[in-house]
């Protein structure tokens, strides 16, 4: 027996399709519908019609066999055996991270083929797999950002059944789950939201269109959505943490923010189930308020994404200056954000044309709380080309030394450790022609404005796209791909014995530039993280004598109170 229920409060009429029939619903309180059926169970197919219309998926669909516009299917999640009773949870603050898009991750594009390359990530050091969206999403192939059935795990990816075996997996292998959820819009193939409630509103817009509803008439229950659906992943598949998309377009002028209700209810639910759970935030605004408490007028996060971090970096490396990076790139700014997260806390923005962000406040905010990178699936993907950044083997070393040696929470992304060569492109499979020819025509527009070429710019919808952009798995055995990972292992190894490189109150780094730009040394107790950012041999000075070397990319020797380095060379120095 199953009871199927549904919200649609300015329903005349609901009701149920079956495969063998239509059934029709009964109104109970608060805009609900419902129907019990004796014979419906695991695997019963369903669809609901308002008011006479065609057959359409359940908004809380939990399995999406046939696609998003497809019937439902009843899923019980209390069916799968879990053995990971011993598993207690994970503060992820300080943990590594490993982001990870399924359809590119390997060949076969499913979640038990990632499962296969899970022991692989735990020699490594990964403590986190952090996965991007799941939710189904329109055709076989995309990033998972246009997802509509927010419930539903994507089918090509193996479905709900699928994402508790890999949790197991990773549950059984020492390694904590972080998934990546959407709330902030959904996709425009397969979204039929409307047809059942007032789920959008035109108070707020976004850059997606009319905001998702969580503050006018009838956002009680589109709030109760959103946080069933994250309390949902937590409970029914083992969850450890979820990453929530660009918060900042969750635009709610209630008293108390969609955040702030989902903060506390997911504390509620960590402290039922006995084990810690996570909530990490892409913000925009550079606001430390992000992961207050609740208490204190926060959003009771426990961490967010740091750009400033990654474009510091990464214009320091590469040298680029254009778009948001234009105030980036000075060894100076980098220091900031390796000492104090943001370098808009408050002053001007030239991107964006204002003052922007908040200062944070060492005495209480620390470097666990935010999330670094040299890379991730936007900063690679959302290049006209999506490559990966143009850097020698000794500045991808030296950009995994300064990540890994912070006092923040690192994160790392798929393929990174050993410079992988493939790109990650931006790729759909719309089947409408028209959605797909405005996805084509709209990004070739948008780099058009940059001096791109059309031509130049990949076809989203041609299948080679994606195929492109699968790792390749046979580089981390080649040169100079092997010299990489193994720097990235000896890394990670490093840092997990060493608590000085965990430590991670802001206070307790220090950084030294050369005003030239020609090198920096990163002070984290009794270590030093010594840099050559040229493309010559260089004497780098310390500030005080060396005792001996940890560690090196392509070599060093200890001068005095300096360390000869070559070309774009690295080292860790024990003074």
């Amino acid at each position: 027996m199953h009871t199927f229920r549904v919200w649609v409060p300015e329903a005349t009429n609901v009701d149920l399709v079956l495969r063998d029939g239509v059934l029709p619903m009964r109104s109970v309180d608060d805009g609900w519908w419902e129907r019990q059926v004796v014979e419906a169970h695991h695997g019963t197919d369903y669809a609901y019609s308002v008011d006479g219309s065609d057959p359409l998926p359940d908004p809380r669909s939990p399995w999406q066999p046939d696609g998003v516009h497809g019937f439902s299917r009843v899923f019980d999640a209390d069916r799968f055996e879990w053995n990971d009773d011993s598993w207690t949870g994970r503060d992820v603050r300080g943990a590594v991270f490993y982001e990870l898009h399924l359809g590119t991750f390997t060949l076969e594009g499913t979640l038990d083929a990632a499962a296969e390359h899970l022991d692989y990530l735990a020699v490594l050091g990964v403590e986190v797999v952090s996965l991007l969206p799941i939710a189904a999403f329109p055709g076989v192939h995309g990033w998972g950002y246009d997802g509509v059935d927010l419930y539903a795990v994507h089918e090509p990816y193996g479905g709900p059944e699928a994402l508790q075996r890999f949790v197991d997996r990773c549950h059984d292998a020492g390694l904590a789950v972080c998934l990546d959820v959407v709330y902030n819009h959904l996709g425009p193939s397969g979204n039929y939201l409307a047809s059942f409630g007032p789920y959008f509103t035109t108070r707020h817009t976004t850059p997606w269109g009319p905001a998702v509803n969580l503050d006018d008439t009838g956002s009680a229950e589109v709030r109760r959505w959103i946080c069933d659906n994250a309390l949902r992943w937590f409970r029914d598949f083992h969850i450890d943490v979820l990453r929530l998309d660009a918060v900042h377009a969750l635009v709610d002028d209630s008293p108390t923010h969609v955040l702030q209700q989902l903060s506390t209810e997911t504390a509620v639910l960590s402290k039922d189930l006995g084990r810690p759970l996570g909530l990490v935030a892409e913000s925009d605004l550079n606001d430390p308020s992000t992961v207050e408490p609740v208490s204190q007028g926060g959003m009771g996060m426990t961490a967010q994404w740091s750009d400033d971090f990654h474009h510091a970096l990464h214009a320091l490396l590469t040298g680029e200056r254009f778009g948001y990076y234009v105030d980036f790139g000075d060894p100076a700014v980098f220091a900031k954000t390796l000492t104090r997260v943001f370098l808009h806390d408050g002053e001007y923005s030239t991107f964006r044309g204002k003052d922007w962000g908040r200062p944070i406040d060492p005495r209480k905010h620390r470097g666990g709380e935010f999330l670094v990178y040299t890379s991730n699936h936007d900063q690679v993907g959302n290049r006209a080309l999506g490559d990966r950044p143009a850097l020698t083997p000794g500045q991808l070393a030296i950009g995994a030394a300064l990540v890994l040696t912070s006092p923040y929470t690192p994160m790392l992304f798929m393929g990174e450790e050993w410079g992988a060569s493939t790109p990650w492109r931006f790729f759909t499979d719309f089947t409408e022609p028209a959605l797909a020819d405005a996805v084509r025509t709209g990004r070739r527009r948008e780099f058009a404005e940059f001096g791109w070429d059309a031509d130049e710019i990949p076809d989203p919808q041609d299948p080679q796209t994606w195929r492109s952009s699968v790792l390749d798995w046979s580089e981390p055995d080649e040169a100079p791909h092997h010299d990489v990972l193994t720097w990235y292992r000896h890394l990670l190894t490093f840092r997990a014995r060493m608590p000085e490189l965990r430590d991670d109150r802001l206070e307790s780094v220090g950084i030294a530039v050369d005003p030239a730009g020609a090198w920096l040394v990163v002070t984290r107790g009794s270590l030093r993280v010594v840099a050559n950012l040229t493309a010559s041999d260089a004497v780098v000075p310390v500030d005080a004598v060396p005792e001996y070397l940890v560690m090196s990319f392509a070599g060093a020797e200890l001068i005095g109170d300096g360390v000869l380095l070559p070309a774009h060379g690295v080292a860790i120095l024990a003074v």
